[in-house]
C-alpha cells in the first residue's frame, strides 16, 4: 500500500517509516524539519521513499499528497518532554490543534473525493490519562477520567475527537494509538530547545531515559532526578512502537477502535536510574540526589495492553536492559559528538 505518514522525519515518525518500508509499503513523508532540522535517515534513499518537505497545516498540501495514498498516519505534532509541556505550553495546544485540523480538512475532502484512501491512523499519547486515578488505564477511561491538565495531554485528548468527529459526520475511519513513553535512537538537540540545569549538568528538553544516561555519561554524581524517583513508567522500544503502528494501520480489526500501544513492564525513575548506572558504571554504588518535579510529571501511568494483543497480536518484543544496549551507545556518542 502506499502511505503518508506527518511528522516523518520525526522522533517516533522515523522509526515508522522505516518499519512500513520492510513491511514492502510505498512511503511519501511530510515534515517540515522544524524540529531537528534537516537530518539524515537510513531509508532517504530508499526507492519506495519519498520525502516531502512541508507542513502538515498546509491544507492544499495535504490533499495534494493524499490523493493517491492508501492509508494517513498522523504523527505530525510538537512533542518534547515534561519540562518541553511548561516551556511551550500555548504552542503545543495550538499549532498542533492547527496541524490536527489541517490534516482532518484534507483527509475528509480526500475521502469525500472516492480516492483510494482507506483510514486515518492517529497518534495521541499516554498523556490523555494524565489525570486517571485508576490503573490500568483501559481503553475507554480517557472519556471517564479528569482531563488532562497539561496543554500537551489536552491537546492529545483533541485528537482524539477530531478523529471521532471525523467519523461521526463524515464517516472517515480511524484507529487510534497512543504510545507509551517511547525510548530509542535519533531523539537530539531540536532547534527550539531552552537548555535547563540539572545538577553540574545542562539538558536540553528531552525524555527521562536521555537525560538520565547523559547525566551519568558526563560524570554526573550523585545523579539529579525530578521528584523522589517513584514515578512509574512504561519504557517502550521506538521499534516496536512502529510495529504497533503499522499492525494497527494494516488491520481491518482495527477500524475505529483506539489502543494503547506499550510494554507490559513497569518501572521507577531509581530503578531507571540503577539500570543505566550499572550499565555504565559497573560495580560502583549508585548516588541519587532529588530536585523539585515538574506540575505535570505524573506520578503513575501504567497502561492495559491487553486490547493491543487480543485483537492486533501486539506485544512488544524489547526489555529495557536491550533497549538500554542499543540507546546508551548512540547517546554517548551524540554527546561526544554536540547533538545532544
Amino acid at each position: 500500500m502506499k502511505v503518508l505518514v506527518t511528522g516523518s522525519a520525526g522522533f517516533i515518525g522515523g522509526y515508522v517509516v522505516e518499519e512500513l518500508l520492510n513491511r514492502g509499503h510505498e512511503v511519501v513523508g511530510l515534515d517540515n524539519l522544524s524540529k531537528y532540522g534537516d537530518v539524515t535517515r537510513s531509508f532517504d534513499k530508499e526507492t519506495n521513499y519519498t520525502f516531502v518537505k512541508g507542513d502538515a497545516r498546509d491544507v492544499e498540501l495535504s490533499i495534494e499528497l493524499m490523493k493517491n495514498v492508501d492509508h494517513v498516519i498522523a504523527g505530525a505534532a510538537l512533542i518534547g518532554g515534561i519540562s518541553y509541556f511548561h516551556t511551550y505550553a500555548y504552542d503545543l495546544l495550538a499549532k498542533n490543534e492547527r496541524i490536527i485540523a489541517s490534516t482532518c480538512d484534507a483527509a475528509i475532502a480526500t475521502f469525500q473525493a472516492k480516492r483510494p484512501l482507506r483510514k486515518v491512523t492517529y497518534l495521541s499519547s499516554s498523556m490523555v490519562y494524565e489525570s486517571t486515578d485508576r490503573w490500568p488505564s483501559v481503553e475507554g477511561d480517557e472519556r471517564k477520567v479528569a482531563p488532562p491538565l497539561s496543554s500537551y495531554g489536552f491537546q492529545k485528548l483533541a485528537v482524539e475527537y477530531f478523529a471521532h468527529a471525523a467519523w461521526d459526520q463524515y464517516k472517515l475511519p480511524y484507529t487510534i494509538v497512543r504510545p507509551f513513553n517511547c525510548v530509542g535512537i535519533g531523539e537530539r538537540r531540536a532547534i527550539g530547545d531552552i537548555e535547563i540545569a540539572s545538577g553540574n549538568v545542562k539538558l536540553a528538553m528531552s525524555h527521562v531515559v536521555p537525560d538520565i544516561v547523559q547525566k551519568i555519561v558526563r560524570g554526573q554524581d550523585p545523579v539529579h532526578i525530578l521528584g523522589d524517583g517513584s514515578q512509574i513508567r512504561h519504557y517502550t522500544y521506538g521499534g516496536d512502537l512502529a510495529r504497533g503502528i503499522v499492525m494497527a494501520m494494516e488491520s481491518d480489526k482495527a477500524l475505529n477502535e483506539d489502543f494503547n500501544l506499550s510494554t507490559a513492564e513497569s518501572t521507577t525513575v531509581l530503578e531507571l536510574v540503577e539500570a543505566i548506572w550499572k550499565k555504565i558504571n559497573p560495580g560502583r554504588p549508585v548516588n541519587v540526589v532529588s530536585d523539585p518535579g515538574f506540575e505535570y510529571d505524573v506520578n503513575k501511568r501504567v497502561p492495559s495492553v491487553e486490547k493491543a494483543k487480543r485483537i492486533l497480536g501486539f506485544e512488544t518484543q524489547t526489555g529495557l536492559s536491550e533497549m538500554l544496549d542499543i540507546v546508551i551507545p548512540w547517546i554517548s556518542e551524540a554527546v561526544k559528538s554536540g547533538k545532544i
